[in-house]
């Protein structure tokens, strides 16, 4: 069982990025099964404040889906399609993580949970995500051939509680695809994943975007899958294109049967409902 992440340098051009998505795709191991990890915003990263919203809003967003559908079945993948703008209202969009099958099925939905109304000191200074996105609510574990996937977003892995939850539900494979700040990426990045799988005993699976974007946004890069016990497996630093790593399911049951943490919690995770 292989997990692929694709680490991209997305423009706000969706033809442009779908093409590069193609092409990557060519590159993919042969060994089947096969889940690709894209990162959050591979189909529109920068450019205008709303353009995720536009995306979401002018149909834009149903033809990227189909696209993938199609990649799915033709090159026999299961696929986490990062973030693709859903609509939300005439306003907002979720920032939707999408989970398909081999054959093209959605079989997870995620929306963003926690929004990126931050300051940081880069390029763009600050930002305020919650002005265009609506924040999701609920937890999503899917059961895949790969064991149980629990999906989130980027800003979320600074929010322990929400994996802590997605372990109780089942999940094997934490799966984070982000767009990070270079400040924020130098700083936490590494921290915040290897703590999330350790703590868990998961497989963690972070797709990024890496590089200048144009439009004062640079991203962080290094996507990682990283083991249950924490160590990185794979790590793409600072360039475009593919990672990937052979699940060892066997080790996740060793890790989870010498040191059984879920059993010896003192604490149950209780997230507010404050949406």
């Amino acid at each position: 069982m292989i997990i692929a992440c694709l680490q991209m340098t997305s423009c706000p051009d969706v033809t442009q990025n779908m093409d590069e998505l193609k092409q990557q795709c060519l590159n993919l191991p042969k060994e089947r099964p096969l889940l690709l990890c894209l990162p959050e915003g591979f189909a529109c990263f920068a450019g205008a404040a709303d353009a995720n919203l536009q995306l979401a809003n002018n149909g834009q967003a149903d033809e990227v889906i189909k696209q993938l559908v199609a990649l799915c079945q033709e090159h026999n993948i299961w696929l986490s399609a990062g973030t693709i703008p859903l609509p939300a209202s005439q306003t907002q969009h979720w920032a939707a993580s999408l989970l398909f099958n081999a054959q093209g099925e959605v079989v997870g939905c995620y929306h963003k949970m926690h929004l990126f109304d931050v300051e940081v000191a880069d390029g763009t200074g600050q930002y305020q995500e919650s002005r265009y996105t609506a924040a999701g609510n609920e937890v999503v574990v899917v059961d895949s051939p790969f064991g149980p996937i629990g999906l989130s977003v980027c800003y979320d892995v600074r929010f322990p509680a929400l994996y802590n939850k997605m372990r109780l539900e089942g999940a094997e494979i934490l799966l984070v695809p982000s767009a990070f700040t270079c400040p924020t990426g130098e700083a936490h990045w590494h921290a915040l994943l290897r703590a999330r799988a350790i703590e868990n005993q998961c497989y963690v699976v972070a797709a990024a975007q890496v590089g200048d974007h144009g439009h004062g946004r640079h991203t962080y890069g290094h996507s990682v899958i990283i083991s249950p016990w924490g160590d990185i497996m794979a790590e793409n630093k600072k360039h475009c294109g593919l990672i990937y790593h052979t699940l060892d399911r066997s080790m996740l049951e060793q890790i989870r049967a010498k040191m059984p943490i879920i059993s010896h919690t003192k604490f149950t995770c209780e997230l507010k409902n404050e949406f």
